[in-house]
């Protein structure tokens, strides 16, 4: 079954209700830096959300498209469609999100994590995937991001550095952030406003309540929306493909 597009609409979406919608049914269990917000509506009732975010470095971007500032471009940091949805409903999606974003950025660039997550008790989370909806929608793969080492919660969800970060610092949020740590099983913070005491509290619990995974790096993808910046964008790669359960990219992976 195919997408009937005359039961679907798509529609800028509020703050409010596209976080609740991500984090309801988003396997990472987090939300980006949100700049523009869609939803997928079939009959009225929310079925899918995308989140076309700004990422942590600027560098993502601007690597991307060199001609344009950070801001002239973003991340699609979030993109998920309930099971209901039909086949090819993810591109159908994606394209007219693109449609939207036309009048106000020169282009997209995503990731898809090819590396399967689990929780501690080895139950799969996420599986893995390599970006097929995004080759579905001619996106140009330009190899992968950096290698990192991932930090694991129990659940199996990432604590990401930027966490990490506002607990060292006591930057806004942080509190947040140690309270996650703390459902882990990591013991109570009563450092008050101490970084001292909030770095070294932290340089114990986290890798005491979190499992190391070591991340080769996510497939990476984009898309220009105008030819001249189609022109400047990376060289493309032939796009990776799942053969016989192992994940590569030709040679290039």
């Amino acid at each position: 079954e195919v997408i009937d597009p005359r039961a679907y609409d798509v529609d800028a979406l509020d703050e409010v209700r596209a976080k609740e919608f991500v984090l309801a049914h988003h396997y990472s269990g987090t939300y980006p830096a949100a700049r523009f917000r869609f939803g997928l509506y079939q009959r009225g009732q929310l079925v899918g959300v995308a989140v076309f975010s700004h990422p942590c470095s600027d560098r993502v971007l601007t690597n991307v498209f060199p001609a344009h500032a950070a801001t002239a471009a973003v991340e699609l940091g979030r993109f998920v469609l309930l099971d209901e949805v039909p086949g090819n409903g993810e591109t159908w999606f994606l394209a007219r999100c693109f449609d939207a974003l036309r009048e106000h950025v020169v282009g997209v660039v995503s990731f898809s994590d090819p590396i399967p997550r689990t929780d501690a008790h080895g139950r799969v989370l996420f599986p893995g995937h390599i970006g097929g909806i995004y080759q579905a929608a001619s996106g140009r793969f330009i190899g992968r991001g950096a290698r990192r080492l991932l930090r694991l919660l129990p659940d199996g969800c990432v604590f990401s550095d930027r966490a990490a970060s506002k607990i060292r610092k006591l930057d806004q949020g942080w509190r947040y952030s140690v309270e996650q740590l703390e459902a882990a099983g990591a013991r109570p913070f009563l450092g008050g406003a101490d970084t001292e005491a909030a770095r070294a509290w932290l340089a114990v619990e986290l890798p005491r309540v979190t499992r190391p995974l070591s991340h080769p790096g996510n497939f990476k993808y984009c898309w220009a929306f105008e030819r001249r910046d189609r022109r400047a964008l990376p060289a493309a790669l032939p796009y990776p493909k799942r053969i016989d359960g192992i994940i590569g990219a030709a040679r290039a992976a």
